[in-house]
C-alpha cells in the first residue's frame, strides 16, 4: 500500500502525473486489495476507462460479489454505455445484496430511455422485494410524477412524507403540493405548501400560484412580495403579482409592481399591456399610452394591446393617433378587418374623406352582414353624395334586417330623391 499512498500524495500536490505513472507501475504486482483501491481512486479522479478496466478483471475473479457489479455499472452509465450498464444491473438476483439498488438503477435507465412501463415494472418487483422501502415509494413517485400521472404519484409521495419530508433534495410536500394542484384540489396542495419550509425561489413561485388558483390572492400577494424581496430578478411573478393586485383593488401598488417588472423584464408584452391599463385607471394616460405602444412594437399583432389603445384615443378624440397607430400596425402585415374599420372613422372625423372612403371600400368584403358597419357605410356615403352607393348599402342592411322602418323609409326617401333627377 505504500506505493499507492505516495500516489495520493503526489495527486495531492498535483503532481497528477507522477501519481498516474506510479500507480501504472505498481498495477501488475498489485493484489487484489490493492487493485480496487486503485480503481477506487481512479473513479473519484474521473479516470473511468482505468477504472473500469481493473473492475471487470476483478469481476471476473468474483462473479458474484454485488459491489463491483455496481461499480461497474455506475462506470457504464457516467460513460452513458447504457446497454452495458443495463447489462450488468439485469445480473443481480434477490439474494444479491445490492439487489434493491441495482433495480432503482434500472428503473432510471428504463425512464431515460423512454421505458416508464419497464421501468415501472423494476420498480414494483422493488417493492416487491422491500415493501417498507421508502427509496421504492420515492422512486415511483417520482416516474408517476414526471410522467404528468399525478393521481397516480400521490399515495406514493404520502407515504415517503410520513417518514421524512426531504428525500433526494426533492421536497417531498412541495412534490405533494403540485400533483394535488395538478388534479384540482387546490385547497389540499395549500395545506401542503404552508407546511413547507422551503424558500426556495421556484418553490414560493409555485406556492403563490396554487394560492391565486385556489382564490386566495391573500396568500399569493404575501408569498410573491417574499419571492421578490429574496430574487427581485424572478422574472415570472411580476405579472401575477400584479394581476393579483388589481383584482384586490390596489391599483396603485399592482401598477408599481408591473413597473418593478418590466426594469427586469424590458420584453414582455403582457406586462407593457397590464401597465397601461394601470395607468389608465389611475388617470394617467401618457404614460398608459406609452406602455401600450411599447407593447405592440414588441409584437404588432397583439390585438388586445392595439384595440385598447383604439379606444383609449377614442376618449381622448385623437383621431390622428389613432391613424398613426394603425397604419404603422397595417404596415407591419398585421391584417385585420377591423383595423380597416377603424381607420375608416378615424379618416372620417379628420375629415380626410376620400382616406376614409377606401378604408371602407377594404372593410366591406368582412361586414357586408354586419348591420352597423352597413347603416355606418351607408349614411357615409350619402354625406359624401354616392347616392347610388349608398342605396345599394341600404339595400343590403333591409335584407338583413326587414324590420327596420326607419332605414326603410329612409331608403325610400333615397329612391325617390335620385328618380326625379
Amino acid at each position: 500500500m505504500e506505493q499507492i499512498h505516495e500516489a495520493i500524495k503526489l495527486m495531492e500536490a498535483n503532481k497528477s502525473e507522477q501519481a498516474m505513472h506510479l500507480l501504472e507501475s505498481f498495477l501488475p504486482q498489485a493484489n487484489e486489495e490493492e487493485k480496487f483501491t486503485i480503481a477506487e481512486l481512479y473513479m473519484q479522479w474521473g479516470m473511468l476507462e482505468e477504472a473500469k478496466f481493473i473492475l471487470m478483471e476483478l469481476s471476473q475473479a468474483y462473479p458474484n460479489e454485488s459491489e463491483l457489479k455496481i461499480m461497474l455499472a455506475d462506470i457504464h452509465i457516467d460513460l452513458e454505455e447504457d446497454e452495458e450498464a443495463i447489462n450488468m444491473l439485469n445480473r443481480f438476483t434477490p439474494e444479491d445484496e445490492e439487489y434493491l439498488s441495482a433495480l432503482v438503477q434500472l428503473a432510471d435507465l428504463y425512464q431515460a430511455q423512454g421505458l416508464f412501463e419497464v421501468a415501472e415494472q423494476k420498480l414494483l418487483e422493488a417493492k416487491n422485494h422491500d415493501p417498507m422501502e421508502t427509496l421504492i415509494d420515492f422512486a415511483l413517485g417520482e416516474l408517476a410524477f414526471s410522467n404528468g400521472e399525478y393521481q397516480k404519484s400521490i399515495p406514493y409521495y404520502e407515504k415517503v412524507y410520513e417518514v421524512q419530508q426531504v428525500m433526494a433534495n426533492v421536497e417531498i410536500g412541495s412534490r405533494l403540493a403540485e400533483a394535488y394542484a395538478s388534479v384540482g384540489e387546490f385547497e389540499q396542495a395549500l395545506e401542503f405548501y404552508q407546511e413547507t419550509d422551503s424558500e426556495d425561489p421556484d418553490n414560493l413561485f409555485r406556492y403563490g400560484f396554487i394560492a391565486y388558483r385556489a382564490d386566495r390572492l391573500d396568500i399569493s400577494i404575501k408569498v410573491w412580495d417574499q419571492l421578490l424581496e429574496k430574487d427581485p430578478y424572478y422574472q415570472s411573478v411580476y405579472l401575477f403579482l400584479a394581476q393579483a393586485k388589481e383584482t384586490e383593488g390596489m391599483v396603485e401598488e399592482a401598477y408599481e409592481v408591473a413597473k418593478r417588472g418590466l426594469t427586469v423584464d424590458e420584453f414582455n408584452k403582457e406586462l407593457y399591456h397590464l401597465a397601461g391599463m394601470l395607468a389608465h385607471r389611475l388617470g394617467k394616460e401618457q404614460e398608459s399610452h406609452q406602455h401600450i405602444r411599447e407593447a405592440i412594437a414588441i409584437d404588432p399583432g397583439f390585438k388586445e394591446a392595439v384595440l385598447f389603445l383604439i379606444e383609449s384615443y377614442k376618449q381622448a378624440e385623437d383621431h390622428q393617433a389613432i391613424i398613426d397607430v394603425l397604419t404603422n400596425v397595417l404596415e407591419q402585415g398585421e391584417e385585420d378587418p377591423n383595423y380597416k374599420w377603424e381607420l375608416a372613422k378615424a379618416y372620417r372625423e379628420i375629415e380626410s374623406f376620400n382616406d376614409a372612403l377606401n378604408q371602407y371600400k377594404d372593410a366591406y368584403n368582412n361586414f357586408k352582414e354586419d348591420p352597423d358597419f352597413l347603416q355606418e357605410y351607408g349614411y357615409f356615403l350619402v354625406e359624401e353624395g354616392r347616392f347610388n352607393e349608398a342605396i345599394e348599402i341600404f339595400s343590403n342592411y333591409l335584407a338583413i334586417d326587414p324590420t327596420d322602418n326607419e332605414i326603410g323609409e329612409y331608403l325610400e326617401r333615397l329612391r325617390q330623391n335620385q328618380s326625379g333627377f
